[in-house]
């Protein structure tokens, strides 16, 4: 009784999301093809297509960034996991940071995949180190800021190796910073159709277990999709609208000197939201206007903090840590890129370039 309650409360709010989001499609395709003098229509299809391609862009990573937290949650115990993770903690972070390598999950979606490992009693600094490098340094990123890039490896090298050191500088500094519990809200496990509450990993062999494999997947999947993607199109409405009403000529002219060109890069990273798997793409329209510790300031604070990032955050962690965490993602990015002011060209005046 009780979990068919559950499953109709997931059920509810995901109907509610999707019909939500189906009907602002719909009014947006209605406002595009009304004719009103005060309704300037291409600027409103502008706000319509950057939308609806920030949606059809991050959902699918969200659903599979859930799907992955729910296996975690079904198939790794805490006593899996805490064999798995290093005794010292040192150690440890360069593996979580190290993991990002092999893990070829965007910003997008490793939120919810954080939550599930805190949950399953993950120290929160390697937690963090590993939810900020991952969409930073995996290979998918890599590849897509080499070909954006060709030409100028220096980049893609300075990109990984920046983002690397800066996540485990970030949850080294935050682990020290914040003691108890990060969550939003107190630890809670949902429930599965055996009423473990979550506290073992499943043995799907067994009788009782394997006629609820599939509902358990999909409730788990259904609830971190709902809880995470209704704060990303929030997020990604805001985004939007900036994008769109906000001239950008305003922040260019601004963005001259070592300093104010790395603010305009974080705020354009920012304000922008684009996937870290094609942030590239931007920032070398930028490479010789700005300065290359702002280009880099931006390829690595965009994955790390955005307007949807931001409320995701605030949704997932409580208001304490996610202010912790998003000023000391603030300042170790702004000292990460005026260092690579000074420290790349030096590297490339050395070696010759590459």
């Amino acid at each position: 009784m009780e979990r068919k309650t559950k499953f109709s409360i997931i059920n509810k709010k995901l109907a509610i999301t999707i019909m939500s989001i189906i009907l602002l499609f719909f009014l947006m395709n209605i406002l595009r093809n009304i004719s009103i003098s005060k309704i300037d229509t291409t600027t409103l299809n502008n706000f319509c297509t950057i939308f609806i391609s920030m949606i059809l862009e991050g959902l699918p990573f969200i659903i599979i960034g859930s799907l992955i937290s729910s296996f975690i949650q079904l198939f790794i115990s805490e006593e899996t996991i805490l064999k798995i993770i290093p005794k010292n903690k040192i150690v440890g972070l360069f593996c979580a940071a190290s993991i990002g390598l092999i893990f070829p999950i965007c910003d997008c979606a490793i939120i919810p995949v954080t939550r599930r490992l805190i949950k399953k009693g993950v120290p929160v600094g390697i937690a963090i180190t590993f939810m900020i490098s991952v969409p930073i340094i995996n290979p998918i990123v890599l590849f897509s800021t080499y070909y954006a890039f060709t030409g100028k490896l220096y980049i893609v090298i300075a990109r990984a190796l920046i983002g690397f050191i800066s996540a485990i500088l970030i949850g080294y500094f935050i682990d020290l910073l914040h003691r108890g519990n990060a969550l939003r809200h107190n630890i809670h496990i949902n429930k599965c159709s055996c009423n473990c509450n979550g506290h073992h990993s499943h043995n799907y062999n067994n009788a009782s277990h394997k006629i609820y494999f599939l509902s358990d997947i999909v409730y788990h999947t259904s609830s971190e999709t709902y809880n995470t993607g209704k704060l990303f199109i929030i997020g990604a409405l805001i985004s939007s609208f900036v994008q769109t009403y906000v001239p950008k000529k305003y922040i260019f002219s601004i963005g001259q000197g070592e300093i104010y060109s790395i603010l305009i890069m974080f705020l354009l990273a920012y304000l922008l939201c684009i996937c870290s798997q094609t942030d590239a793409f931007i920032a070398r329209a930028f490479l010789g206007q700005f300065t290359v510790g702002s280009v880099i300031g931006f390829l690595i604070f965009g994955p790390m903090l955005d307007i949807k990032n931001t409320l995701m955050l605030m949704g997932t962690f409580n208001k304490k840590f996610a202010i912790k965490l998003i000023l000391l993602i603030i300042s170790i990015c702004f000292i990460m890129a005026i260092s690579a002011n000074y420290v790349i060209p030096l590297s490339l005046k050395i070696i010759g370039g590459i």
